[in-house]
């Protein structure tokens, strides 16, 4: 198939290129952090777009005519308008919004193109970048400024007013939806998968290691790219997974099974080593500052550690612990986990005694707040703790007792929620 072509520039009708760079200097000026971006743009003259706009391979069509008639700064304020389309990732949330919706099309694309302009442009206009007289914004439907695209999607409607509102079309870097008039994956000037992320990454990096100097939708944007949201009950399975499979877990001895190296010795009968199903002990901190909401998390957690297990609910013993360790409970088909307490916390004695159940656990998880002393040693069994997150300490004179709250090193730390 044939790679389509933007439809070229007849003579005497040439891009101002020195009126299009001029525009993207000054727009480095006013917002340096998206300087790398910019920079990274590929600029295609074409007739075939009415103003600007970008692929999802961070080529950028330039109308000539649009160039010629549109001042310098306000060309400048559609280059930080477009780029922040393709930093955004509009082109790739309008396609999971597609596939997750089930509803595809020009239409439904006018309406992902339109909820993103929404988007970007209260962090693109102001501080030196005039705003332009159709310029799309929140409040021409009543709808708070600061959201994300799929926020005002729910919004956006298509009514006959809705198309003289996208007079920007800013290509499928701005929606997914590939146009006619782009040169597509194949076609020349194109930055590769590789070279996108990494501008990407070097444009959230600059931010995130500036705070304060971009406004709060770019360093929202920087934080999720430099530290993304982890699925943390993933995560906390994954800790589960590594402990149970740990050399040493579930492990023992049987004469069932003579040793390998038996051989070597004849008349001399060794045990072989044979893999048992770890048991996992369970210490839910139960003390007044943990939420019954987080409570019922520490229970759906326990549901996730059986099921890990395969469903061998025998092998999972949960121990309720505030200021002292309440009974331990194995799981059975219909019992209903005891959750006492309510005091104040020291799981010390939650740790202590854990290891005094018999037969010990090979692993153990905590799920708490962390307002907690830790034991001064770490237990002879591997140890996941699934933290509750708290603000950080803030009153002058708690460092120490914050210090003693951080789970130890030994510890594989999860934070749940």
């Amino acid at each position: 198939m044939s790679t389509p072509a933007a439809a070229p520039v007849p003579p005497g009708q040439a891009l101002d290129r020195e009126k299009l760079h001029t525009a993207r200097l000054y727009a480095v000026r006013v917002r340096p952090y998206l300087a790398t971006a910019l920079f990274a743009l590929r600029v295609v003259p074409t007739r075939s777009v009415p103003t600007m706009g970008v692929d999802r391979h961070w080529r950028m069509y330039v109308s000539p005519a649009f160039v010629d008639r549109t001042p310098m700064r306000e060309l400048a304020g559609v280059w930080v308008h477009e780029v922040a389309h393709l930093l955004r990732d509009h082109h790739g949330r309008g396609d999971r919004l597609a596939r997750d919706l089930g509803r595809d099309g020009e239409a439904e694309r006018l309406r992902v193109n339109i909820a993103g302009d929404f988007e970007i442009n209260d962090d693109v206009y102001g501080d030196g970048l005039p705003r332009p007289a159709g310029a799309l914004r929140p409040e021409m439907l009543d709808l708070a400024p600061g959201l994300l695209m799929e926020d005002y999607l729910r919004a956006v409607r298509l009514v006959p007013r809705t198309p003289a509102m996208a007079w920007l079309d800013c290509g499928s870097g701005a929606d997914g939806r590939d146009r006619a008039w782009e040169l597509g994956p194949d076609g020349a000037d194109g930055l590769t998968p590789q070279e996108r992320e990494a501008v990407v990454y070097r444009v959230a990096q600059g931010i995130d290691g500036h705070p304060g100097t971009a406004p709060a939708g770019w360093r929202r944007w920087a934080e999720e790219v430099c530290h993304p949201p982890q699925p943390w009950r993933e995560l906390l399975g994954a800790a589960l997974r590594a402990a149970v499979s740990a050399a040493g877990a579930g492990d023992d001895y049987t004469y069932r099974r003579p040793a390998r190296r038996a051989a070597s010795l004849p008349g001399v009968v060794l045990p072989g080593l044979r893999r048992t199903p770890p048991r996992v002990g369970v210490v839910i901190d139960t003390s007044g500052s943990v939420s019954d909401t987080e409570l019922g998390s520490a229970l759906l957690e326990v549901a996730a550690i059986t099921r890990a297990l395969g469903g061998r609910r025998d092998l999972v013993t949960v121990i309720a612990c505030d200021a002292a360790a309440h009974t331990a409970s194995r799981l059975c088909a219909d019992a209903e986990i005891p959750l006492v307490g309510g005091g104040g916390t020291d799981l010390r004695a939650g740790f202590s005694r854990a290891l005094r159940l018999s037969p010990r656990p090979d692993v153990l998880v905590v799920l708490t707040d962390g307002q907690t002393p830790w034991p001064a040693a770490a237990p002879s069994c591997r140890t996941v703790v699934g933290l509750f997150p708290r603000p950080p300490v803030t009153r002058p004179g708690d460092e120490e007792d914050e210090f003693l709250r951080t789970p130890p090193a030994w510890a594989r730390t999860v934070e749940i929620g």
